[in-house]
């Protein structure tokens, strides 16, 4: 006996389906939903070969939509979808809301009844957090977030069927779109704001008690932080680049060989791996397969991929960071994205530390140049005087000598003692170079006389020449830059050709009657030089010339010129010889 098709007959209209009954019995087996929700449910439960549905005037909306499925559309659709009536239980769905829901139902649990049961119970971020009973009450379209798991969110749009003449919805189309992907991405965007904040994050107190050297270690640690939770990355590398060596210093290394770590790389194109091809170039590098990579350096043991960016600020390459997985292809383009929004709030922590070392070093460094200009003049004052003395009592009394000569040496100790504890203020191994000034090695530690009546001048040539690592003593006028040249030892004098008691040219004659071979630059504003000094001077073999006002740069050159040559003999007319006189010259 041959099995009769079924068929699935439903309405509202519970005449008309009685009627239709009577007239199909003989032909299929036909089986009755009391309702459109019971048909919708019988459907997804039991197998029919045809279904016969009667809206009305208007076939109803929510069988309408089932015809759709019964030709397999619905089921290709990417978001998961359900029919859901007044009690919030599902009478329908589609194949990718089982899938869906049988992802968020935990094994060996009782079947669940509702919707919400059906997907684990998951938590509700809003907007709306009821939106299933917002769209059944309303009769209007509701959203909402739902939360599955820590990395599993669903996006829920509830749409009501509603029917002529029915006053509140019994029905509601229900879909779920999987938007992990896009919730995670934007919490990660939050958190690197979130740990940008947190990196250049120092209160007034931090500020007040922690040093230089505390603060990058608190960095380091932050780095660290954020790097294992935030990119879920164990192994990382920090190098910061060294401009004037163009050398990679290790600042921070987890998870990297010992030998990696203290491997000198150099940012370069070639030879120097991945990390010195991005510190050259400035361009970010995945590494895909380290075991077929030509630019790759063993970092992690057992790394078979690397990622490797560029800490850039302002346009400026600080340095790099690299991460290194075991698993070959492990980095996507969506990290290195992310990696490289990371790095510049790295950057800019560091940039920010950088500044903190230099308004630190800074302040430490005027207060020295304060104390030193206070001291500076009456220390000059007590070595014109004390060279007075000397040039007198030699011959006389050489005890006398000898004492005045170690008042002269701890004289000129003060100076430097001030000046070298500005200096150290500046904290070793700091990681950039930006509060660093130039340096000009060739005067470290040269002592340069100045000569000008002129205090403000007498003064800047301490405040400025110290900077730089000179000693510098000033005269007031001629007899005692002679006075102070025929008594010390200096690198370079710096005469004013306006002295109160002799021209430039009568200076520079008996300076080098004293020292051919002491170097002498002459300083003058644009007025007239009545007494021809220069044109005499330079005669006389004079080199150098500096118009006030002159920049630093241009002071520094010149003394730099001076300082490295033996000045060679004079060619052209000799000054006059003086008397010759006796003194002793001190190296105090």
């Amino acid at each position: 006996m041959s099995r009769l098709p079924r068929l699935l007959l439903f309405s509202r209209d519970t005449a008309r389906v009685q009627n239709c009954r009577a007239l199909l019995d003989e032909q299929f087996e036909v089986v009755v939903g009391q309702s459109i929700e019971d048909g919708l449910l019988r459907l997804g439960q039991d197998a029919f070969d045809g279904v016969c549905v009667f809206g009305g005037q208007e076939l109803d909306q929510a069988a309408s939509g089932l015809l759709l499925q019964a030709g397999g559309l619905l089921a290709q659709l990417p978001d998961g979808l359900a029919l859901v009536d007044a009690d919030l239980r599902p009478v329908w769905s589609n194949s990718r809301f089982r899938e869906l829901a049988h992802g968020s139902v935990a094994e060996g649990a009782e079947p669940p009844s509702t919707f919400y049961q059906l997907l684990g119970s998951p938590e509700i971020l809003g907007p709306d957090f009821s939106p299933l009973h917002t769209a059944l009450g309303t009769g209007r379209t509701t959203r909402s977030q739902l939360k599955l798991s820590d990395k599993s969110f669903l996006l829920l749009t509830a749409t009501p069927v509603s029917e002529p003449g029915e006053s509140r919805p019994r029905l509601l189309i229900v879909s779920l779109r999987d938007v992990s992907s896009d919730v995670l991405q934007q919490q990660k965007l939050n958190a690197i704001y979130s740990a940008g904040l947190e990196l250049g994050g120092l209160t007034p107190q931090d500020l007040l008690e922690m040093s230089v050297e505390n603060r990058v270690e608190l960095l380091k640690s932050k780095i660290v932080h954020y790097t294992r939770d935030l990119l879920e990355y164990e192994t990382i590398e920090i190098r910061l680049l060294d401009e004037p060596t163009g050398r990679l210093d290790s600042l921070l290394a987890v998870g990297m060989t010992p030998e990696a770590t203290a491997r000198e790389l150099f940012a370069r194109p070639e030879g120097n791996g991945v990390t010195g091809f991005v510190a050259a170039t400035g361009k970010s590098y995945l590494c895909e397969d380290t075991l077929n990579d030509p630019l790759y350096l063993v970092g992690a043991v057992g790394a078979r991929s690397s990622l490797t960016v560029p800490l850039i600020l302002h346009e400026k390459i600080l340095g790099t960071i690299n991460v290194e997985s075991s698993r070959p292809g492990a980095f996507t383009e969506a990290d290195l994205q992310f990696l490289e929004l990371f790095t510049r709030e790295i950057a800019v922590a560091l940039n920010t530390l950088d500044l903190l070392a230099a308004e630190k070093v800074t302040a430490a460094v005027q207060k020295a140049e304060t104390i030193l200009h206070e001291v500076v003049g009456p220390v000059d004052e007590v070595l014109n005087d004390a060279a007075w003395i000397l040039e007198r009592f030699i011959g006389h009394d050489p005890e006398v000598a000898q004492r005045l000569q170690e008042i002269l040496r701890h004289t000129r100790n003060i100076k430097q003692l001030v000046q070298r504890a500005g200096e150290s203020t500046s904290p070793e191994g700091a990681h950039s170079p930006l509060h660093q000034r130039p340096q000009r090695p060739k005067l470290r530690g040269k002592r340069v006389l100045v000569a000008d009546n002129d205090e403000q001048v007498r003064r800047a040539a301490h405040e400025l020449l110290s900077r730089y690592g000179c000693e510098v003593e000033t005269a007031h006028n001629g007899d005692e830059a002679l006075l102070m040249v025929r008594t010390f030892s200096y690198d370079a004098v710096l005469v004013d050709i306006h002295l109160p008691d002799m021209t430039g040219y009568e200076c520079f004659c008996q300076i080098r009657e004293h020292d051919a071979q002491l170097p002498i630059v002459f300083m003058t504003g644009f007025g007239y030089d009545a007494a021809h000094s220069i044109v005499k001077a330079r005669q006389a073999g004079l080199k150098s010339v500096l118009y006030k006002p002159f920049r630093l740069d241009q002071l520094l050159d010149e003394l730099e010129r001076n300082v490295a040559v033996t000045v060679a003999p004079a060619t052209g007319p000799q000054p006059p010889t003086p008397p010759a006189t006796t003194s002793t010259k001190s190296n105090a």
